[in-house]
Parts: structure tokens; C-alpha cells; sequence
């Protein structure tokens, strides 16, 4: 696990991702706070009382580690600093996408929010709504970041947000279902279409998914468009380079359709949120889960977890398909949320020392405390991690090449789009042809 074998593979993942992306222009709770305008009783004299909106996305309950990490930094923030006080909103995935959404166009952002990367961001600073970071890489902070991981962040050369994780997506499974039915971890996709029919004909449900979300189901669209076209013609289709009709993007989708048709996914899933849709794994009624490596916090360091079902968690690759250009240790993921600083805040500065402190200490303690795999440099010799830890982070550093989250990739209008139409692939709604014929639209329009 040699950090610089991690830094030379997210450079070159992450500059296959950008350079794709610039030919074109997918859970830690404080208490809710009720929103305030930005930085209410703050000033910018030293000495005085400052208070520093912070708005993010991991509740207690759908991601308590994450969740506590969060708190405790902000208590030792405030502990080290009397004069700042953190006020927090806290909001699941969607609600803070809405609510930010809103936010933005009143101008009326808090002080320091979460972000996403690429097309997600571009938006807001179009908008000149985030302010710039450099200043913040400058002083230090960015010689913390793994090579590479702050560059999707950059629009037009300028940074306007600081990673806090680097994420890939396995398919988790439950090793006690599949020892009950005799099953193997799939390695191609036949044998993976043989699990999923095995377990069907015994009455369990193979796969969780709660696709009213729609990013989710996208997780699995990405992963058969690459290992079916490959990421390399997957990856110019999204940047508008090559046509999105191609044989192989249609086949990727018709691939969707059939196994929703096998009945692979938990009943009514197109309209469970995910926390509602995963339910079904954690509690063992489904064998399989696709989702992102931020999900390690409730495998490992949540305490609220019962270790029970923690030892039976176990990963696999998406499994390749014959004849398919797509590669094995090739992985959908990416640089995870970070933070932004609102232009317009009162207490800018104030809020940029806030997103520095937080971004070293997150680091030193989203590992240990979270399972979080970071965006900054950690040596995760020196500490004791979950064996699923450690292989899923070995896993990274053999990645041959990490595919950007579509809906992150993509920009704001043909990202919803593309989330529009993932759902209504899942529902037999559209058709492959109908499906890839609004993606070729949406993203050279």
C-alpha cells in the first residue's frame, strides 16, 4: 500500500476522467440546525463572535461514523478556537442536493457546504458562487492531498473545493447466503447470471437497489457500458467525442433491462430510496449490494452495526463479460464529496481556516474512526484496519482505470437527464435505442 504507487494511479485515472470531460465544456449527523442567512452575528474582527454556516450530508443513522467524525472535529474546532461557533443543517444525499439546488438560486449558500467534482461543480462556479481554494492549496494544505485527487475539482485552473474521500464501487455480498446455496464468486458475467438465478429459485432476492434515487442504478448501467464497450469508448461517448449509438452502449443497456427482468433486483425498487433499498441487505433478505467504498464505515467502524453481520460482508469485482472490451480491475469511482466556501460569505476567511482544519483532521481520523478511504495522504501502515479495508484500498492501487460517476461527469442539465432516463431504462419505460438516443442529445446539445 505505498503512497506513491496510490499517487501515480489517481493521476493518471484522474487525468483520463478530465481530459474526457474537458473536450464537453454519484452518510454523521450533528442535529438539524433550521437554515440562517451566512454567517448571522458574525464579524470579520479578530477577537469577535464569528458564527460559520456549515451544511452536509451524513446524518446519524445513515452514516453515524461519518457522522461523529464530523462532530468531533467541529468540537475540537470550536474548542481551539472560543470565538467560532459551527451552526449545522444537516440533510441526507438528495434533500441537500435539493436544498442546495435552491439555495444557489437566491444566492443565499451557507458558508461552507459539500461539493461534488466536474460537471457537478461547474454550475455553481459559473454562477460565481464558490469561491476559489488556490489561496488554501498555497499556504500547505494541498501538499496533504494525494497527487491528483484535487484536480477534478478545478474549473478553468482554479480549485473551488477540497476532497475529503476517493471512492471505488464493489458489489458486496453476504458469504453466508452464498455458502447456504453453494454459490462462487463470479468472475465473469455468465457465472454472475447463474448466482443471480440460483438465488432466485430459491426465493432470495440477489441484488438490493433502491433506484428512486437514480445515481444508483446508474452504478450499474456504468459498470456493464464498461466492461461491454470498455472505458475507454465509454468515456468518449460521455465527453461528446464519439457517437453515444453505438452497438455496444445499446447492448450495455439491454443488459439493465434483462436482468430486471430476471427479477434480480428487490421488489419495487425503482421507487426505494437507497437507505430504504439497502435495507434489504443489511437485513439479509438480499445477497448482493452495489455501492461505493463509503459504505465501509457501516461494514467496519460503525458501532452500530452488529458485528454479526459485519463478518459476513465480503466484495467482489464487477465481473467481466465475453467478448466485452471492458476490464476486470477496471472500477467505477472517483474523488468523492469535499468541501466548498460560499463567494459571497461574510466570513470567508474565517471559513476557508475552517475547511483547512477540518480537511487535515478528517484525514488523520476518517480512517480509523470511519473506514473512509481519504483524499489525503495517510499512512495506513501505522494503524489497525478491517481486513475489508485493506483489501478494497489494495484493490485501488491495482486499479488499471477508474471511470468518474456519470452523473457527476456529466454537466448539470444532461446529468439529469441521464439520471431521468437510468430510471426509466430500469422500468421498461425507454428503450435501449430511446435511452442512448437521449444521451447523444443531451450531451451534444
Amino acid at each position: 500500500m505505498k503512497a506513491q504507487k496510490l499517487m501515480l494511479l489517481l493521476v493518471l485515472c484522474l487525468a483520463v476522467v478530465l481530459a474526457g470531460c474537458s473536450s464537453n465544456s454519484g452518510g454523521t449527523g450533528g442535529t438539524n440546525a433550521t437554515s440562517q442567512p451566512q454567517g448571522e452575528n458574525a464579524s470579520n474582527n479578530s477577537g469577535e463572535k464569528v458564527t460559520i454556516n456549515f451544511m452536509h450530508l451524513w446524518p446519524d443513522g445513515v452514516s453515524t461514523a461519518q457522522n461523529k467524525v464530523v462532530n468531533d472535529i467541529i468540537a475540537q474546532y470550536q474548542n481551539d478556537n472560543p470565538n467560532v461557533t459551527i451552526k449545522l443543517d444537516v440533510l441526507d444525499n438528495e434533500q441537500y442536493k435539493n436544498k442546495l439546488k435552491v439555495l444557489s438560486t437566491s444566492n443565499t449558500l451557507p458558508d461552507v457546504g459539500v461539493t461534488w467534482s466536474a460537471g457537478f461543480l461547474q454550475p455553481y462556479v459559473e454562477g460565481g458562487l464558490f469561491a476559489s481554494l488556490d489561496d488554501l492549496l498555497g499556504d500547505g494544505l494541498g501538499e496533504q492531498f494525494v497527487a491528483g485527487t484535487t484536480d477534478a475539482f478545478q474549473i478553468d485552473g482554479n480549485t473551488y473545493g477540497v476532497p475529503l474521500e476517493f471512492n471505488i464501487a464493489p458489489i458486496y455480498y453476504n458469504k453466508e447466503i452464498f455458502a447456504t446455496y453453494n454459490l462462487e464468486v463470479p468472475t465473469t458475467y455468465d457465472q454472475f447470471l447463474q448466482v443471480v438465478q440460483t438465488l432466485v429459485d430459491n426465493g432470495v432476492t440477489p441484488i438490493a437497489l433502491g433506484n428512486k434515487d437514480r445515481w444508483t442504478g446508474s452504478l450499474w448501467y456504468m459498470y456493464l457500458a464498461d466492461r461491454i464497450a470498455g472505458q475507454e469508448v465509454f468515456s468518449n461517448a460521455l465527453a461528446g467525442n464519439t457517437s453515444y449509438m453505438q452497438e455496444s452502449l445499446l447492448k450495455a443497456a439491454g443488459e439493465v433491462q434483462n436482468l430486471v427482468n430476471l427479477n434480480a433486483f428487490n421488489k419495487g425498487f425503482n421507487g426505494l430510496s437507497n437507505d430504504e433499498g439497502k435495507a434489504d441487505f443489511y437485513n439479509e433478505i438480499a445477497a448482493m449490494y452495489l455501492m461505493g467504498t463509503w459504505e465501509l464505515a457501516n461494514f467496519t467502524a460503525n458501532e452500530e452495526t452488529p458485528q454479526e453481520f459485519k463478518d459476513k460482508v465480503g466484495f467482489f469485482k464487477f465481473p467481466v463479460v465475453e467478448g466485452g472490451a471492458g476490464d476486470i480491475n477496471s472500477w467505477v469511482g472517483g474523488p468523492g464529496v469535499g468541501l466548498f466556501v460560499a463567494e459571497n460569505s461574510p466570513v470567508k476567511e474565517e471559513a476557508k481556516a475552517f475547511v483547512a482544519y477540518f480537511v487535515e483532521k478528517w484525514g488523520e481520523q476518517a480512517v480509523t474512526d470511519a473506514g473512509v478511504i481519504p483524499a489525503t495522504k495517510v499512512d495506513t501502515g501505522s494503524v489497525e484496519l478491517a481486513d475489508l479495508y485493506v483489501e478494497l484500498f489494495n484493490e485501488m492501487n491495482n486499479a488499471s482505470s477508474i471511470t468518474l460517476y456519470a452523473d457527476v461527469q456529466l454537466e448539470a442539465e444532461a446529468a439529469e437527464i441521464h439520471l431521468n432516463q437510468i430510471q426509466a431504462l430500469f422500468g421498461n419505460a425507454a428503450t435501449p435505442e430511446q435511452f442512448s438516443e437521449a444521451h447523444e442529445q443531451a450531451i451534444n446539445q
